[in-house]
């Protein structure tokens, strides 16, 4: 018998997200976590708020939906807020009920600055860690550092003389043309007047330079989880700053050791490193002038393995610019694009620890 193509709208409804997420759904492991980290937060945000007033978004929801945002790519929060007005899955994922209205785009967007003041991605972020580091997946010996460039949410026709007025322009106020062609452009001279924390900076000779930011990672070599984040100006020696940053900044008075690329190699940084107790296992930079590290540090095995394993990190950036909308960015000003940094971190982290767990009960 043929079924009839027949839709009505039910009075009453006894069903909950919560019934219709399969229970062996990816999500269910990452919510489970994500509940018990922001248990711990909750004097946090208690100091965050006042005791009187109108209630305001609760911060585990707004965080829970922000994770969101990066596992599903989702490009604005505009368009965040239209998904949790239909998506069974994300208002389950966010604790919303069926009947419970969406947040307005805007409400949302100033309640997440409330969180960026506390600096709550990065103790979400430590909370995450001391999870893997309670299943004990994380190495306290050995790991590795690299860097990336962040395209920044400017562009370059933005980038102008810092001593020179502004124009009125001649064409379209909002997309004029700008003719720059042969002329001179740096950092010492030009300033994006969009976002002026953004800098002119390129991968590489040949490659075209662009208004970016500098991303950094530390990650131990056991399972390829981050254990550190950090973003700064890109002025040409972030990564080696970073680097440094981060290896001082690892818990504990033990000798570690420390991989990295050929662009860490050079005499300044290897020296600091040792200082810090760090054994630098940077590949050996060998064009056109001599290696600061020599063979005392490449003939030993654990060399071979850093080198080997240093290639991770390359998966941990894949992702934030692929999955967790890194590529591009979606924010301005150095504050705000060090903290969702963060939070995409913390986030490939709590992916990686639902996989490392399914795998080792498997």
């Amino acid at each position: 018998m043929r079924g009839t193509d027949l839709q009505q709208s039910a009075m009453f409804s006894y069903l909950s997200p919560e019934q219709r997420v399969p229970q062996d759904h990816p999500l269910r492991a990452i919510r489970q976590m994500t509940d018990r980290i922001l248990n711990q937060l909750s004097a946090q945000f208690s100091a965050m708020y006042s005791e009187i007033g109108r209630p305001s978004i609760p911060p585990e929801r707004l965080l829970r939906a922000l994770l969101l945002q990066i596992f599903y790519t989702i490009r604005s929060e505009r368009m965040l807020m239209e998904q949790l007005d239909y998506n069974l899955l994300f208002r389950w994922f966010v604790g919303l009920n069926m009947d419970e209205p969406v947040w307005d785009a805007t409400v949302f967007s100033k309640n997440r600055d409330r969180l960026l003041e506390a600096d709550v991605a990065k103790l979400l972020f430590q909370l995450v860690l001391e999870e893997a580091q309670a299943s004990e997946l994380v190495s306290d010996e050995h790991f590795t550092v690299d860097g990336t460039l962040l395209e920044a949410w400017a562009s370059l026709k933005s980038f102008k003389r810092a001593d020179q007025e502004e124009q009125p322009p001649a064409d379209d106020p909002g997309n004029p043309t700008v003719d720059f062609h042969g002329e001179k452009r740096s950092n010492q001279t030009h300033c994006s007047t969009t976002d002026p924390d953004a800098l002119l900076a390129r991968k590489g000779a040949g490659k075209e330079a662009k208004l970016s930011y500098s991303g950094h990672v530390l990650m131990e070599n056991r399972h390829g989880l981050v254990v550190n984040a950090e973003v700064l100006l890109a002025n040409g020696t972030a990564e080696r700053d970073a680097a440094l940053l981060m290896a001082e900044a690892i818990p504990g008075d033990h000798r570690v050791t420390l991989g990295a690329d050929k662009n860490y190699d050079t005499a300044e940084f290897v020296a600091e490193a040792r200082n810090l107790k760090v054994t630098p296992h940077v590949a050996q930079n060998n064009k056109n002038r001599r290696s600061a590290i020599d063979a005392r540090t490449t003939r030993q095995a654990g060399y071979l393995i850093s080198q080997r394993k240093r290639k991770r990190v390359e998966e941990i950036f894949g992702w934030m610019k692929t999955v967790g909308g890194m590529r591009k960015l979606r924010y301005r000003g150095l504050e705000l694009v060090r903290w969702m940094f963060t939070l995409a971190a913390a986030a490939y982290n709590l992916v990686r620890i639902r996989n490392l767990a399914a795998a080792a009960v498997s």
